[in-house]
């Protein structure tokens, strides 16, 4: 008999109703409610001790847990931290493990847990970053749009584990860089990024995750290599968190990768870095590409015509805008009030353009990273979804001063 559109307890009712008729036996009531021969004689048990009440689902608590933290030690445990409103519970337990060194006491975790639930600690507020959504940028030609990002790691034979760093030119599917990292580094992307951009020049937008080092949980989500390609008149593009089908097209290109290039890994990092280099070469002059009619990604893709300056030039802003510069505590003042902005842009430039009466828009080069409130002194996370063509205010001289040497 199926049981849809009732609870439990009203088939056990209904089960002990039936029970109460005596015109079936145990058996056959079992096999009516699709229950076990057991599981009956249980409910009609419960149903002669309690009653009406026999049908309802009994608490399965233990009577009792022999690793259950005592009472004396819960208490004492409350007692010092309201005498330490400030310590934590390793702190706590290092102090009471000193008043009796004989007594054995609960793990960190397990305290923890106690002082929560007595209430003696206020859960941290995680702030999250405000994200401008899915990226709605279609490439237009070569180097209009890049995409870049770290594969997932895989183990070398010697058990080391290698990190490709990959970028590729979403127009033409052109992989311009497969670089072989032995960890997520900061100063390698610095390295990679700039020797594609003297080689290939510079591109519009730079598609990436939200992860290291592309992006952080400063505001606007800025990490050190994006405000370097701000400077550089490129447009950082984050796709949503959790949702790498937003970059698509080179995660296709990853899929290509691991099958031709990385089963089975190479014996060494160098020698990993040659089959990346001939993947390279095979899928860009070689492959053939349906989305591009059969074409090879370098019978499409061309060098950009922006080159890589050697010096970047101080970006100017627009003479309506309040230009400030970034203390090295990532600190701002406007009109004798300081706000906090980003340690990221620290002894940078950021300007403020009125919109509104006490409300500023905030700048960073031409790339919009909040919203400004004289009256609260509050800046609003606000990643912008304008597209560059319409905030990027001549690139080519609006930067800060940058040395690449």
């Amino acid at each position: 008999m199926p049981w849809k559109g009732v609870t439990v307890s009203e088939q056990r009712q209904r089960f002990l109703e039936d029970y109460q008729l005596n015109y079936y036996s145990v058996t056959d009531l079992a096999e009516r409610f699709g229950i076990s021969r057991t599981t009956a004689h249980k409910w009609i048990n419960r149903f002669k001790k309690h009653g009406q009440a026999g049908f309802h689902e009994h608490s399965r608590r233990p009577h009792s847990c022999p690793w259950q933290t005592e009472k004396a030690i819960v208490e004492e445990l409350v007692k010092v931290r309201r005498a330490h409103p400030h310590w934590g519970p390793r702190k706590l337990l290092d102090l009471m493990q000193r008043r009796d060194p004989v007594k054995q006491f609960p793990a960190v975790s397990t305290a923890a847990q106690i002082l929560s639930r007595e209430g003696l600690i206020k859960p941290r507020r995680r702030y999250r970053r405000a994200h401008p959504g899915c990226p709605k940028s279609i490439p237009q030609g070569p180097n209009d749009i890049w995409a870049a990002d770290y594969k997932g790691q895989f183990r070398l034979k010697n058990g080391n584990y290698c990190f490709p760093l990959t970028v590729s030119d979403l127009a033409s599917r052109y992989v311009l860089g497969c670089d072989a990292h032995p960890a997520i580094s900061l100063q390698k992307s610095f390295a990679h990024f700039k020797g594609l951009f003297e080689t290939y020049g510079l591109p519009s937008r730079i598609r990436t995750d939200n992860g290291v080092p592309f992006a952080s949980n400063a505001l606007a989500r800025l990490s050190q290599l994006s405000v370097w390609f701000i400077k550089l008149g490129i447009y950082p593009e984050l796709i949503e968190p959790g949702k790498p089908q937003q970059n698509g097209v080179h995660e296709r290109m990853h899929r290509t990768l691991k099958q031709e290039a990385t089963i089975p890994p190479a014996s060494s990092l160098r020698a990993q870095q040659r089959k990346f280099d001939r993947f390279r070469e095979q899928f860009n002059q070689e492959r053939p590409h349906e989305a591009l009619g059969m074409k090879r990604p370098g019978e499409v893709y061309q060098s950009s015509s922006r080159t890589m300056p050697k010096r970047i030039e101080p970006y100017d802003y627009p003479g309506h805008y309040l230009v400030r510069r970034v203390s090295r505590a990532g600190t701002i003042r406007v009109l004798r009030k300081q706000i906090f902005v980003s340690n990221t842009l620290h002894e940078d430039y950021v300007g403020l353009e009125e919109v509104d009466d006490g409300v500023y828009d905030l700048f960073y080069c031409f790339y919009h990273i909040g919203r400004y409130e004289l009256k609260t002194n509050k800046i609003h996370d606000m990643v912008s979804k304008v597209g560059l063509s319409v905030r990027r205010i001549d690139h080519a001289r609006r930067v800060s001063t940058m040395s690449l040497e």
